[in-house]
């Protein structure tokens, strides 16, 4: 038989407990305690975004559709068009780049909405109670990421199609056309992404922000294409001129109207609309329950 255990004395106290006399308890946890801040948001919301499937899903979707679509235009204008009359090669990235652009739409409505849906928020917003630091962390790691990746993409088939057209007659691409049409393309597309992300926090919902997304960049061009009425000319010009795929196309000089955004503009206006909604999407996450 086994000795029992001789029994605590009466006025034994465990170790843990305050000593007679200290308002303060005598145990002093060996976990140090570190004051949060804001690069400890950031490397959380990297490790999210990184880790989740649907990030390498979609920005691999993204890629085959800009490289695969920019090299099939790029094959079908050398053989259709033996002499392109001096048009600059870096245009044809316009079509794979629209088409791609939905797949950062998605996953900048994922970054946040998913997270309402699978609760995971909660405990988010449990290590990190400071809001909008969630949402500037959240913000920024996705923006940086749609940054690089859609340059890398647009820089790469630019350089194919130049390769593939410098013997058609096709222009020499100038300093600023390669600005425009690689840094000014993807940072209006990172900014497009960012609208969803911030359009994600306000719905709450995966499929409604994606629906609402997708209506936003689809809906104004197709709402033109079919305004027949001289009396509401000025309407359809307005939608032409301000639509998505239309600003988009500057980059490329090759708008759909002679009126309109021009040069940076719409750089400028994307910028003005996404701090919009990410101010949008601040004050409601302030003041509802997650």
């Amino acid at each position: 038989m086994s000795t029992p255990p001789p029994p605590m004395p009466q006025n034994a106290a465990p170790e843990w407990q305050a000593a007679p006399g200290h308002p303060q308890p005598g145990y002093t946890s060996p976990i140090p305690v570190v004051r949060t801040h804001f690069g400890h948001a950031i490397t959380s919301e990297w490790t999210k975004i990184k880790s989740v499937r649907s990030t390498m899903w979609t920005l691999g979707v993204f890629v085959l559709l800009v490289l695969g679509i920019g090299l099939l235009a790029g094959v079908v204008v050398t053989s259709s068009e033996p002499d392109l009359g001096g048009e600059s090669p870096l245009s044809l990235g316009f079509f794979g780049l629209l088409l791609g652009g939905m797949c950062i739409i998605t996953l900048g409505v994922l970054t946040t909405a998913s997270e309402y849906g699978t609760g995971m928020i909660r405990t988010t917003m449990v290590a990190c109670p400071t809001r909008g630091r969630v949402l500037l962390a959240k913000a920024l790691v996705f923006f940086l990421l749609a940054f690089v990746v859609t340059l890398v993409c647009a820089t790469l088939i630019g350089l194919l199609h130049v390769s593939l057209l410098e013997e058609h007659n096709a222009k020499d691409p100038s300093g600023e056309e390669w600005l425009k049409g690689t840094v000014g393309v993807s940072l209006y597309v990172a900014l497009l992404g960012t609208l969803s992300l911030a359009v994600g926090s306000v719905i709450r919902h995966s499929a409604g922000a994606i629906t609402i997304m997708i209506g936003a960049v689809l809906a104004p061009l197709v709402i033109a294409l079919f305004m027949f009425s001289s009396s509401l000319r000025d309407v359809q010009q307005a939608l032409f001129e301000y639509s998505i795929p239309n600003q988009m196309s500057i980059f490329y000089a090759n708008s759909l109207s002679d009126s309109g955004p021009s040069g940076w503009d719409p750089l400028w206006i994307m910028l003005v609309v996404t701090g919009a909604a990410l101010g949008g999407a601040f004050a409601l996450l302030e003041n509802r329950d997650v």
